[in-house]
C-alpha cells in the first residue's frame, strides 16, 4: 500500500515531534485505502477482544460474555471516531465575516477521551475562547472540533494543543484560548487512586500568550 505524504505521519513519529503532530492535526486522512471498512474492524478488535476475556481468566463463550466483544468493538470504534474527520470539513460552511472584535468565550463543553496509556477514560470540560480577526465562527463548530480530538487516543496535554491549533488553522483569529479540566480513571481506578484529583492545561496562541486584557477576562470567565 502506498501511503500518501499527508497519511505518512499517522504512521512514525516525526524526527522532531511538537507535541501536535502525532497524532497530528488532520491525521489521518484515511477516507480511501487507509480507513479500514467498519465490518473488518469490528471483527478484528472483537478477536483482540475475545483474547484479552481468555487472557484474565474469563469464558468468552458463558451468556453474559458471548456479545462483550462485539459491543466492545462497536464502543472502541465510535470513541476513535475522530481519526477519520478533518475540521475544516466541518467548519467551512460555518465561519462568517463579522466585524465583532471582542472576545468570544464558551464555556463547560462536556468532553470526554481515552487516556492513551491504558485505554481508560477521562472526562471533563473544555472552555474555548478566542478573539475575532473579522471573522466568526458557529458556536456549535467549538464544540466539534472538541469532539473531534477527544475521539481519539488522547493525553489531555496534546488535546488541549491540538484544539487551539486547529481553530487557529480554520479560524485565524487574533487569539485563541483553550482550557482543559478532567478527571483521568487511570489516576482514579488504579495507582494512587486519588478520587478528587482533576487535571488542568492551558494553550494560548496570538494575542492570548502574553498578559493583557483579552488573556485576563478569559481566565475570570472560566472563573481561574
Amino acid at each position: 500500500m502506498v501511503v500518501s505524504p499527508s497519511n505518512r505521519i499517522f504512521y512514525s513519529r516525526p524526527p522532531v515531534d511538537d507535541g501536535l503532530s502525532w497524532p497530528g492535526i488532520y491525521t489521518p486522512d484515511s477516507k480511501n485505502s487507509v480507513k479500514p471498512e467498519k465490518e473488518d474492524q469490528v471483527a478484528s478488535i472483537s478477536r483482540a477482544v475475545r483474547t484479552i476475556l481468555e487472557s484474565v481468566g474469563e469464558d468468552p463463550n458463558r451468556e453474559g460474555l458471548q456479545d462483550t466483544p462485539s459491543r466492545c468493538a462497536k464502543a472502541l470504534q465510535f470513541f476513535t471516531t475522530g481519526y477519520h474527520e478533518d475540521p475544516q470539513d466541518i467548519c467551512n460552511s460555518a465561519i462568517f465575516h463579522e466585524g465583532h472584535n471582542e472576545l468570544v468565550v464558551v464555556t463547560d463543553i462536556e468532553l470526554f477521551s481515552l487516556c492513551e496509556h491504558h485505554l481508560v477514560p477521562f472526562t471533563g470540560r473544555v472552555h474555548i475562547g478566542y478573539v475575532p480577526n473579522n471573522h466568526v465562527i458557529g458556536l456549535s463548530k467549538l464544540a466539534r472540533i472538541a469532539e473531534i480530538y477527544s475521539r481519539r487516543l488522547q493525553v489531555q496535554e496534546r488535546l488541549t494543543k491540538q484544539i487551539a491549533h486547529a481553530l487557529d488553522s480554520v479560524l485565524h483569529p487574533q487569539g485563541i484560548a483553550v482550557m482543559v479540566q478532567c478527571s483521568h480513571l487511570c489516576m482514579v481506578m488504579r495507582g494512587v487512586q486519588k478520587t478528587s484529583a482533576i487535571t488542568t492545561t492551558l494553550c494560548m496562541l496570538g494575542c492570548m500568550e502574553s498578559a493583557g486584557r483579552f488573556r485576563e477576562e478569559f481566565l475570570k470567565l472560566v472563573s481561574v
